[in-house]
Order: structure tokens, then C-alpha cells, then sequence
């Protein structure tokens, strides 16, 4: 038996422990929800600043009503996502625009018609559960197309309220395959060269027909990009005050497009009942809570895709050679429909190749030598029931039942605690099974891609974990994980320091490449340890849900606590600089504002902005010769630190900083709510990359447009999006939430900057799960449907 087959067969005994019935529904026997006739019935209720909550009887009710209520909020984002995955951008909006990641709409659309071509979404569809989604997924799936779609009817596209999509002709009905295809290209995100790593070019004359291809300056992991992170804590019954367990959610992520929450709380009376916040187009909760568990996720630090160079056929840089003998390359021509400036339609043809392991690149394209990329997720749409089987999970034992039968996870870290106060982390996503010994074996120096595998020989290939559903990957035994019952935590750092006590060592490197810590996590372990010890300021020591959200909301910026001192006593012993430029600047009024800040990244502290300039260019220095404390493995929270005040790379990025802010006419206090704003409102948080745990980035200007297209990309905040504080009592749960830029990205929407606005005042929202609590709320409407 192989391994893979091993996998099935404890799959398929897994499935039927995962059958619903054991979770407890909020709201009792159902309220007045009546079936009717074996259609699809849901009541859409919603509460305070719009949240739905999905009463069904079964999922395609679910799907359906949950699919409605999305489309009320968020018609024209769900139809722009499905022109993307369709490979439509061109048709409809010109190959020379750009998608919110700055890709033009052309490569754009070349990867998504090479995928949709390639049949994967259909193939997978036609496989058995757990490689292919189980019935309950496609009911559910079924159904948000169904509810999506009756919004769409009954409304019609000319009458939409949102600006951003009303009456175009590219708004139409959607298919399970779009929701389907969605769900593919979100896991896909870390691993396939869609065009979000650089642009697709002609290849060099050698390759007969110019092929295309995707990539960037090398492979890179899902947390090295700006785009995607997130902190999340699980606190253990031994850190907090009342014995109970607590979770903070907090991932970062774009404020606009398709990586953008939605809020909600689905129940199946007797079967499921769970509140949280899931990505826009698919009808399941990424992150959220029962009444027994709660959990979120952090972007992976592991690799989930993996490089090889080929060696090719001299004279034909379509062949390569595998175990001395030789492969061709597979071709793909795919038609792209472009729009021209007048409108007419043409189609251009574009080339795409992939190898034995996947796409081919284009760069570093040459006689000799190519890359190709194999993605972990390629043939993943097990995330949507692996999802649905979290959402219906009670305790950590069911959530560990739920990631080994589906293995779903595509590029998430998980972090979880159940009533009883114990906490989980795992790195259970799909990670490339490159052990040491293969990667010590395979790896070639290479001054394209580093860490690149030799494609010569199948010695190098991958193999597979018999636990494992897929070949290629680590199984569920190899997983990274750690159970305590003082917390666990994550801030996009590898799994080694989950917990500051117990370090996790002995990981393959492809899960755990570095120890030294980035200021973010260095700083959100520190934070933890602050208020386990009381020396936080909010209150005697241990967590309660109270603190938990002082905590999330105290904008402490690591980077400033290290050496905002060091920076005052370097413009004190030198009040007059030398710039970049050669020009003399005067910093006392810089020194004075620097020296009074509170090294918090509130609204409106002021001497953030400057901070965030001085690091700026400190950051663009060559090396880190200025620093004075170098990485302490000792001292991982607090190393490396230190500026030298005499040193000239030091003075020289301070001068320049005051400089910067004058060419943008702000004082040297102006405070970050000045230059950080959402649609007119001023916001708190800075940059992950100065160290502040509350990561947020934006312009003055963002917001305008709306959360579908923003007037500029570059201006589209990123960083926290869906918060969440949940303490899990013996009387149930205890939430406290808010969606940073609402429910909705029609610019139209009271519930466009509704939350936006609690945000800016550090107000959080009481969630209501409960039925008594739901039926409570002023102002509630209900919705019924039925198909």
C-alpha cells in the first residue's frame, strides 16, 4: 500500500467521526425557521453595524443565505473576483490596466486561463472526498452561488447602489466552478507564479515562439511578502486571571480587493454554529469561534513551493534532461481576449511551459539552464472542508481531527485554545517534504534562486509521507506543534519560538530557516510576558478579555522601546547634520519632538512620522554598521539593538528624514493619524517593520474609491483587518471584534467605514452569538428566503 493510498484509508474513517451532530446550536430548535417543501430556507438577520447571522437547516440553506447577505455588501468585489479567476481582466478592462497586487491585467490573465485550461478545478471536483470536496462542501457552495445569484436578479445590475461595478457589463451571474476557482487561486497564493512576483516577459531568442512565463527575482514565502501576516495569541488557563482560555486574532492583510474579510455567524441548528470573519468569495469562516474553541491563523513562514533548474538540450531550450534522458517541455497556447481604447475586442495568443514539476519562469531563462516552480496547493481544494469540519470542531482534539483528515491548510500557521484553557499551534499547511538531508543532497548554488533543487534527477524529487493525502509533502506526524497551557503565539516568526520558554527546535529548516527574530514577533512576545508579569500598566498580572484588547490597542512600537534613546543622544551631541545630498540640517527641533514622543504609534502621538522616516532610510543603509548590540541567541526578544550616535550613517539618515518630511510639507511632530487615513478617518498602528504589533500601512488618501478599486493601488492600506478577543467561559463565549474597514466596500454603505470609525476611537464591538442575544439587538432586521 503506498502512502498516499495509507492517507485515504484513514481519511475515509475520519470522515465519518466528522459527520455533524455533537456541536451545540445557539439557537435552540431553529426560532421560527421553517423548512419548506425540501428547498433551500435561511433567515438573514443582522445586527449592530451590519453583521449577518445565516439560520438554516441544512448547508445549501446556509450557502444560500450566506451568498445573499454577502452580495447585499459585496456584489461588484465578488464580481471583479470572478472576472480574475475566469482570465477576463483584458476582456474587460484593457491588458494594459493592473490588478490590486500591480500585475497587468495581461499576465493576469495568462495564469488564470493556463489554469482554467489545464481542467484542475474540474478534475479535482470529480474526485472522491478528501481530495475532492466532500457533498456538504458542494451544497454549501451551491448554495452562495444561488444566494449570490437571486441578489444579483432580483436587484439587477443596473440598479446597484455600489458605483464601483453598477451596470457593467462584466457583472453577471456566477457558477460553483468561479466559487471553486476562487478557492483554488486563494490556496494557491504562496505557491504559483500568478504574475504577483514580477511580470511575465518574452522569453530570450533562443526559445523558438518566444514563450512566456511568470515569475519574479526568485521564489519567495508567503511571509516575505508586505501583503500578507498577522499576529494571533492562544492564552492558557496558567497565564490568565480567571482560568479560562483567551484568543486575539489579528491578521494583515490588503484593505481592498480580494483579500478582504466578511463578518458573519453561520448555525445549522444541531450541526454547526460558528462566528468569525472568512474571505471574500468563498462561504466559510477562516477565522472564528464555537462555543468550545476558538482560533486564527498567521501567515506560514515555511516554503510552499519548491524550485528546480532544469539542464536543458543544447540547441532546443524546450527539453531538459532527467536521469539522462530527455523530457520536453509541455506547451500551452492561451487565447486572452484584450479590449483596446475603443473598445473593440481582439484576442492575443500567449505561451505558457510547464516541466514535470510545474510552471517554467521566465527568468533566467537560458541556453543552458531554467527554473520551474512546483506548488504544495497546486491540487488543493480541500481548505473549504477542512474549514467547514474547524467551524463545527468543539475542543482541540476535533480541530486536530479536522486538519489530519483534509490537510487543507494551504499557507496558515495555526493558533487555537478550547474551554478547558489549553492552547494549540500548528504548522499543519502544505509544506514541500525537502528534509535537510535532500536539501543538503539537491540544493545547486545558483545566482538566481537561492535554494534551488537540481531537476536532473528524480533522486531529487520530493517523495511523499505515507500519512500524507498528496505526494510531495509532509504529513501530519511531521507537522510542527506545541501544546501549553500558558499560550502559545505567533507574529509571522517561524514556529522555533512559539513560546518564549519552550523553544521548538530540531524543525527541517524548510519549516523553521532562521532564529533570529523580526521586531514584530520579538515585540508581541514581550507583550505577553509584560502583562503575564504586570509590568504593563493595565492592571495586576494575567490576562482577562479587558486586557487582552488594552493590550492589542497599546501601539507599542518595538523598534522605538530598543533605540529611540540612542537616537535622542546622537541629534543632542550633534544638533546640526550632514544629508546625502551634502546639505547641512539643522535636527534640534527633530531632537526635541523625538525626545518627548511616548514611542507609541497612537493617531495622533506625535513623532511617529519621523521615526518611521529615521528607520526608513537607517533601513536603506548598506549593512547595519551602526548598530551597537549585535543578535543575541541568549537575548532574543531584545537583540539585535543600538544605534552609535557618532556613527555617519546613522546622522546622515536623520538628516535625511527631517529632510524627507519637509519636501512632504509635514512638521517634524506630525503624528501618524495625519498621514495614515481611510476614507478621511485618521488611524492608529504603523509598519510591521518598525516593530509595531498593531501593523498597519496607509496614505492620506486611501478609502477613496471604495474597497473594490481604489483610485490607486499604492495607496490601498495593509494590516489589521478582522480583530477578534474571545474568551471562552463555562457560560459560553465572550467576543469582541471589529472589521477595520466594515462590512462593505461599496463607498455608498453606512457600513463602508461604520467599524472604521470605532477603530479610530479604539471602541471594539460586543458580538452577540447567543439567540437571546441576537433577537436583542436594536435595529435588527430579518431577512427571509426561500428557493
Amino acid at each position: 500500500m503506498t502512502g498516499s493510498t495509507l492517507a485515504l484509508g484513514l481519511a475515509s474513517v475520519l470522515l465519518a467521526g466528522l459527520v455533524p451532530g455533537s456541536a451545540r446550536a445557539a439557537a435552540g430548535d431553529g426560532g421560527e425557521l421553517t423548512a419548506d417543501g425540501g428547498g433551500w430556507t435561511a433567515k438573514v438577520r443582522r445586527t449592530e453595524f451590519g453583521v449577518p447571522h445565516v439560520l438554516a437547516h441544512d448547508y445549501g440553506g446556509l450557502g444560500y443565505g450566506y451568498g445573499y447577505a454577502f452580495a447585499q455588501d459585496n456584489v461588484c468585489a465578488l464580481a471583479d473576483q470572478v472576472v480574475s479567476v475566469r482570465g477576463e481582466r483584458s476582456r474587460w478592462f484593457g491588458a494594459d490596466g493592473v490588478n490590486l497586487d500591480g500585475v497587468p491585467n495581461l499576465v493576469s490573465d495568462t495564469y488564470q486561463q493556463a489554469v482554467v485550461r489545464s481542467g484542475t478545478v474540474r478534475r479535482l471536483l470529480a474526485a472522491p472526498a478528501p481530495l475532492g470536496p466532500t457533498g456538504q462542501a458542494r451544497t454549501l457552495v451551491d448554495g452562495y452561488v444561488a444566494g449570490y445569484n437571486r441578489y444579483l436578479r432580483d436587484t439587477g445590475a443596473d440598479r446597484l447602489s455600489d458605483p464601483s461595478c453598477r451596470g457593467k457589463g462584466w457583472v453577471g451571474p456566477i457558477t460553483a466552478e468561479d466559487v471553486w476557482g476562487i478557492a483554488l487561486d486563494i490556496d494557491t497564493l504562496a505557491g504559483s507564479p500568478r504574475g504577483s512576483v514580477g511580470t511575465a516577459v518574452p522569453g530570450a531568442g533562443a526559445r523558438p515562439g518566444g514563450p512566456v512565463a511568470f515569475g519574479g527575482p526568485g521564489p519567495a514565502r508567503a511571509a516575505d511578502s508586505p501583503d500578507l501576516g498577522s499576529n494571533a495569541w492562544a492564552i492558557g488557563r496558567d497565564a490568565t486571571r480567571e482560568g479560562n482560555g483567551l484568543l486575539l486574532a489579528n491578521p494583515h492583510l490588503p484593505w481592498a480587493g480580494s483579500l478582504r474579510f466578511y463578518q458573519a455567524q453561520l448555525t445549522i441548528p444541531g450541526v454547526l454554529d460558528v462566528a468569525g470573519a472568512g474571505l471574500h468569495g468563498l462561504p466559510v469562516l477562516q477565522i472564528g469561534h464555537t462555543r468550545g474553541l476558538a482560533w486564527s491563523h498567521t501567515t506560514s513562514y515555511a516554503d510552499h513551493l519548491t524550485a528546480y533548474r532544469l539542464n536543458l538540450v543544447p540547441g532546443d531550450p524546450t527539453a531538459y534532461v532527467v536521469d539522462g534522458r530527455v523530457e520536453r517541455m509541455e506547451r500551452q497556447t492561451v487565447p486572452v481576449t484584450v479590449r483596446a481604447a475603443d473598445g473593440a475586442l481582439s484576442t492575443v495568443d500567449r505561451t505558457v511551459y510547464r516541466s514535470r514539476h510545474g510552471f517554467v519562469i521566465a527568468e533566467g531563462w537560458t541556453a543552458d539552464h531554467a527554473y520551474t516552480l512546483r506548488d504544495a496547493n497546486a491540487d488543493n481544494l480541500r481548505s473549504v472542508d477542512e474549514w467547514m469540519a474547524v467551524g463545527r470542531a468543539q475542543n482541540l482534539d476535533q480541530l486536530r481531527q479536522a486538519q489530519r483528515t483534509f490537510q487543507g491548510a494551504p499557507w496558515v500557521y495555526t493558533t487555537a485554545v478550547d474551554s478547558t484553557g489549553t492552547t494549540w499551534f500548528t504548522d499543519s499547511s502544505a509544506v514541500p517534504r525537502v528534509t535537510d538531508e535532500l536539501r543538503a543532497r539537491c540544493a545547486v548554488p545558483d545566482p538566481i534562486v537561492d535554494g534551488v533543487l537540481d531537476g536532473s534527477t528524480t533522486a531529487c524529487d520530493l517523495g511523499g509521507d505515507p500519512d500524507a493525502l498528496v505526494p510531495g509533502v509532509f504529513g501530519p506526524a511531521s507537522h510542527p506543534a506545541l501544546t501549553r497551557t500558558d499560550y502559545v503565539a505567533n507574529a509571522n516568526n517561524g514556529p522555533y519560538l512559539t513560546n518564549a520558554e519552550a523553544p521548538m527546535a530540531g524543525l527541517p529548516a524548510v519549516y523553521n530557516p532562521g532564529r533570529e527574530l523580526d521586531q514584530r514577533p520579538q515585540l508581541s512576545l514581550r507583550m505577553i510576558a509584560d502583562r503575564r508579569a504586570g509590568t504593563d500598566g493595565l492592571g495586576a498580572p494575567g490576562f482577562t478579555l479587558a486586557s487582552l484588547q488594552a493590550t492589542m490597542f497599546g501601539n507599542r512600537v518595538q523598534s522605538a522601546e530598543l533605540d529611540r534613546d540612542d537616537a535622542v543622544a546622537l541629534c543632542r551631541a550633534h544638533p546640526v547634520l550632514t544629508a546625502g545630498d551634502g546639505t547641512r540640517v539643522d535636527v534640534r527641533a527633530a531632537c526635541g519632538v523625538l525626545a518627548a514622543w511616548d514611542t507609541r504609534a497612537d493617531a495622533d502621538s506625535p513623532g511617529t512620522v519621523l521615526w518611521q522616516a529615521f528607520r526608513e532610510r537607517l533601513a536603506a543603509t548598506r549593512g547595519t554598521a551602526w548598530q551597537t548590540v549585535p543578535y543575541d541567541p541568549a537575548r532574543p526578544l531584545t537583540t539585535p539593538r543600538g544605534i552609535d550616535p557618532g556613527h555617519p550613517d546613522a546622522q546622515r539618515a536623520l538628516a535625511d528624514a527631517v529632510r524627507d518630511l519637509a519636501a512632504r510639507g509635514l512638521p517634524v511632530a506630525a503624528p501618524i493619524g495625519r498621514v495614515q487615513r481611510w476614507a478621511g478617518i485618521p488611524l492608529h498602528g504603523c509598519p510591521g517593520e518598525l516593530g509595531c504589533f498593531n501593523a498597519l500601512s496607509a496614505a492620506p488618501d486611501s478609502g477613496a474609491g471604495g474597497g473594490t478599486y481604489p483610485t490607486d493601488v499604492r495607496s490601498v492600506p495593509h494590516g489589521g483587518t478582522f480583530l477578534m478577543a474571545t474568551e471562552l467561559t463555562e457560560r459560553g463565549p465572550r467576543t469582541r471584534t471589529l472589521l477595520t474597514y466594515g462590512e462593505s466596500a461599496d463607498p455608498t454603505s453606512p457600513h463602508f467605514t461604520d467599524q472604521t470609525r470605532r477603530y479610530a476611537r479604539k471602541q471594539w464591538v460586543t458580538e452577540r452569538f447567543t439567540e437571546a442575544e441576537i433577537r436583542s439587538a436594536p435595529g435588527l432586521t430579518v431577512t427571509t428566503l426561500r428557493r
